[in-house]
């Protein structure tokens, strides 16, 4: 034990084996989602060639990378960020990609969008660029992810919903109609008043507890009324029904690990192939660096600057993650915004990635017990976390409109274009121009222009592919 202390400084950071232990099961069951989430979009999307991907396959293999990466991540970089399938570029892999290339040939494109990122990461560009960009942005990017995380929550409990309106474009209860009318969302917001108060009342645990009482409750309702899911019945759960269904253990099925191709090229063209990983690369490194930054400052183990120990470390296993994603067609892993739910819990080292990541190993043989928190459970944990670090945005003086356009920009993008990548962008861009303005181009780093002038090209990626299909 104190060998294990030493190696992951739990005493030093002020934490406890128990509150590692207690983090890492609260950042499983705040991410366990994704075990279901991730197939369904990888699945049922076909590529030009008309075939599909395996749900049970995709499952089996969300849950593998998550896992390795995760404890990866715990080893070297000794945080508690736990890793797994990137929503952003799996939905970009799914919607865009696979309609010109086959799945074996997007998950090589999202190979070497991981090796690209390796590389930054170790020649030391990548740091450079997290150490350009200033700190009021850097707390603006953790405010944003905590209100994008306060916003995924809302979300997915059916709190809030889309009212299919071109105004207003979301709206309060079913439909945007303004009443909460499923018992599913009213679990959510029983769970998130009971989560809240014990927090509250700084009751150790409490977020897990919280969402143990939620999910033994939701059980007893289903049992009751067998609402089943909202797919069947508009009224149901929306993802996961919280049911233990057929048999808990089952063997994975990891066919699909190895299961890419670097021919893409021959198939659009190279300067086709090229915008794509460029997407790639810009989606994954920006918004990883965002997570970094808003998590290592909920943990408190971020410096003045937004620093923390072994940024070069994580860095590196963070670009491996696309590279073992995309080698298991479970698409780019990255670092979870969700970690959140953890930290709160407790957990400030990688001990608790050793938790986590070892349930996500566990859940390829028992997926249907992996699922049985409902994603309105946990969407109550995610509102608390969000909140909680939408707080850090006390810290930012925001009495110069110079400074107050980007950060504010910076914090409402991220929740209402679904990206961090896509706030951090709208960010940068906004502070290069109205700080130069404002007479303050000196204090802004060459390297930040940049990555703005990255960005403009980023924003217009249709617009510069389609001149490139007509060259």
């Amino acid at each position: 034990m104190n060998r294990l202390d030493r190696f992951f400084e739990v005493t030093a950071r002020g934490s406890s084996v128990g509150a590692e232990i207690r983090g890492g099961v609260v950042t499983f069951i705040a991410m366990a989602y994704i075990i279901v989430l991730n197939p369904i979009i990888l699945s049922g999307a076909a590529d030009v060639a008309g075939n599909r991907l395996q749900f049970a396959q995709v499952s089996a293999t969300t849950s593998l990378a998550a896992g390795v990466m995760t404890i990866l991540f715990g080893l070297f970089a000794r945080l508690p960020f736990a890793f797994s399938a990137g929503l952003g570029i799996n939905s970009f892999l799914a919607t865009t990609v696979v309609g010109t290339l086959t799945w074996p040939e997007a998950m090589g494109l999202v190979v070497v969008n991981g090796l690209i990122i390796v590389a930054l990461a170790v020649t030391g560009l990548r740091r450079l660029v997290f150490d350009a960009v200033p700190m009021q942005l850097k707390l603006a990017i953790t405010a944003g992810i905590g209100l994008f995380i306060l916003f995924i929550g809302l979300v997915d409990s059916g709190f809030i919903e889309s009212t299919g309106l071109p105004s207003p474009p979301v709206g309060l209860g079913g439909g945007g109609h303004g009443s909460i009318n499923t018992v599913p969302t009213l679990v959510f917001i029983s769970t998130l008043l009971v989560t809240g108060i014990l927090v509250v009342r700084k009751v150790r645990g409490g977020i897990l507890i919280g969402v143990v009482i939620g999910t033994l409750v939701a059980m007893g309702i289903e049992a009751i009324w067998h609402l089943g899911s909202a797919v069947k019945n508009p009224g149901g759960w929306s993802l996961s029904v919280p049911t233990l269904s057929g048999a808990p253990f089952a063997l994975p099925d990891l066919s699909l690990v190895g299961a890419f191709s670097f021919e893409s090229v021959s198939r659009i063209g190279i300067l086709a192939a090229t915008m794509l990983v460029f997407t790639l690369v810009f989606a994954n490194f920006f918004d990883a660096m965002g997570t970094f930054t808003g998590l290592s400052r909920e943990a408190g183990v971020a410096d003045e600057q937004g620093s923390f120990p072994r940024l070069r470390a994580a860095l590196i296993v963070e670009g491996a993650g696309a590279v073992v994603g995309g080698a298991t067609s479970a698409s780019s892993n990255t670092v979870f915004i969700e970690s959140g739910a953890g930290i709160e819990e407790g957990a400030r080292t990688g001990l608790a990635n050793l938790v986590t990541g070892g349930l996500f190993l566990v859940a390829m043989f028992v997926s249907p017990l992996a699922s049985i928190v409902p994603t309105e459970v946990a969407a109550a944990a995610l509102v608390i976390v969000g909140t909680m670090m939408f707080s850090q945005l006390r810290h930012v003086d925001v009495s110069e409109f110079s400074v107050a356009l980007p950060v504010v920009l910076t914090v409402a993008v991220m929740p209402f274009s679904y990206s961090i990548a896509n706030g951090i962008g709208v960010g940068f861009v906004t502070w290069v121009v109205v700080r130069s303005a404002a007479g303050k181009a000196r204090e802004i780093s060459p390297l930040l222009w940049i990555v703005a002038t990255g960005f403009v090209v980023y924003f217009a990626r249709d617009w510069v592919q389609s001149l490139i299909g007509t060259q």
